[in-house]
């Protein structure tokens, strides 16, 4: 049985003032016609179908299309919700879309058998048994007991999404045993693991409670498709526990990744092979950086980028320490008679002191609210521990935020 692996889609997402829709539009065209190539006989994305709870229509209508598009060539589609993703919004078409092959997990389930499916391959034979599991929200599977500390929480939390895991693999082991079929088992999860590689899109999930996921407590299954980490990776290196990332570069710093899918080929002896297969780049995205000098030769080798009736999405840093009140002139200049737009104009943090004052001049664009905590925090004078204390009653807040706008 051959599966096709993605994660991270985040339709809806506007980009520094950028839709993505075109991309996407693309991106799904471009996918479905993949599964023919390939013969995929299943697809699973592992959280994060949308940029935000509340998607816009034309989100909705790509989700819809690409549901549409595989079902109009046989593929089955498992769609597991991610942080991102609103548990009311996935939840309000389940039912409609499982009559179009497509099986929406999302949040943990009451009866946690119906989170252990058959998926089935072309012919409508039973291939592989897959654990889905969706984005574990604490509250799913955990009970807030006063006068926790914030290492009893996350042990807490650990615990409950090992034993949900363990649940779930011993019941796919029984399923298996029930189907007298020598069938390979297959679970996903949308969350952090110790070691992964993260990009600066990418929202921590378990701000305040639990950081990474520990790899020797995912249960032994023969792969393991993992979402929310946007780079490709191999999860400690091994080749059963993947990332496959975000197939469309969603900030600056994942633009010079090299975007995959996974296909992941599956028979009675579990794990055969997994092959990324490079994702075309619909919209060029470049960062380019350095000194006024330096910037203008970088900016035309950008511009070499650009399609043939569209632009280059750029990214300029400026690394010279002194402030330029003209700055935005000056760029505007150095690309009037280009094929690109410039969506942000920043300077080089490592250039100057990380001081409040001296950062005075850098616009809240530039900032993220995890970096406006931070100069705060390193403007007082206090020991680890109450640095440490504060800092974790900070992301319990942003936690709860979080949560409260799913």
């Amino acid at each position: 049985m051959r599966i096709l692996h993605t994660s991270d889609w985040h339709l809806g997402q506007y980009f520094m003032g950028k839709s993505r829709q075109a991309e996407h539009e693309a991106l799904i065209d471009w996918l479905v016609d993949q599964t023919q190539q390939h013969a995929v006989d299943a697809v699973l994305i592992a959280g994060d179908i949308f940029d935000t709870g509340a998607p816009p229509s034309y989100a909705r209508e790509l989700y819809n299309r690409l549901i549409v598009g595989l079902h109009d060539v046989h593929v089955g589609l498992t769609v597991l919700a991610g942080n991102h993703d609103s548990v009311a919004t996935m939840q309000e078409s389940r039912g409609l879309l499982a009559y179009l092959s497509t099986v929406v997990i999302p949040a943990v389930q009451d009866d946690p058998e119906t989170q252990v499916r058959v998926l089935n391959d072309r012919e409508g034979r039973a291939g592989a048994i897959l654990c889905a599991i969706p984005f574990i929200r604490p509250r799913d599977v955990t009970l807030s007991l006063a006068g926790q500390s914030a290492q009893d929480k996350q042990l807490s939390l650990q615990d409950a999404i090992h034993s949900h895991y363990q649940k779930l693999f011993a019941l796919a082991q029984r399923k298996r045993e029930a189907l007298g079929l020598d069938l390979p088992i297959v679970a996903t999860g949308h969350l952090t693991t110790v070691g992964a590689s993260a990009s600066e899109s990418v929202r921590e999930i378990y701000v305040g409670a639990l950081e990474a996921f520990p790899t020797a407590s995912f249960p032994p299954a023969d792969y393991i498709a993992l979402g929310h980490i946007h780079r490709p990776q191999k999860v400690g290196g091994l080749d059963h526990i993947r990332y496959s990332g975000s197939p469309i570069p969603l900030s600056f710093d994942e633009a010079k990744q090299r975007k995959e899918i996974l296909l992941v080929d599956l028979g009675p002896g579990g794990l055969e092979t997994v092959t990324p297969l490079p994702v075309p780049c619909f919209q060029p995205l470049v960062s380019v950086k350095g000194s006024l000098a330096e910037l203008a030769p970088a900016i035309r080798e950008a511009a070499e980028q650009a399609p043939a009736s569209g632009t280059v999405w750029l990214e300029v840093v400026v690394s010279a320490d002194d402030y330029l009140s003209d700055l935005q002139a000056r760029i505007d200049a150095m690309t009037e008679t280009l094929p690109v737009e410039v969506l942000r104009i920043r300077r080089d943090r490592a250039a100057g002191s990380t001081s409040l004052q001296s950062e005075a001049r850098e616009t809240l664009d530039e900032l993220s609210p995890d970096d406006v905590f931070a100069r705060r925090l390193e403007s007082e004078v206090l020991d680890d521990e109450v640095r440490s204390r504060l800092t974790a009653l900070y992301r319990e807040v942003v936690a709860g935020i979080g949560a409260d706008a799913v």
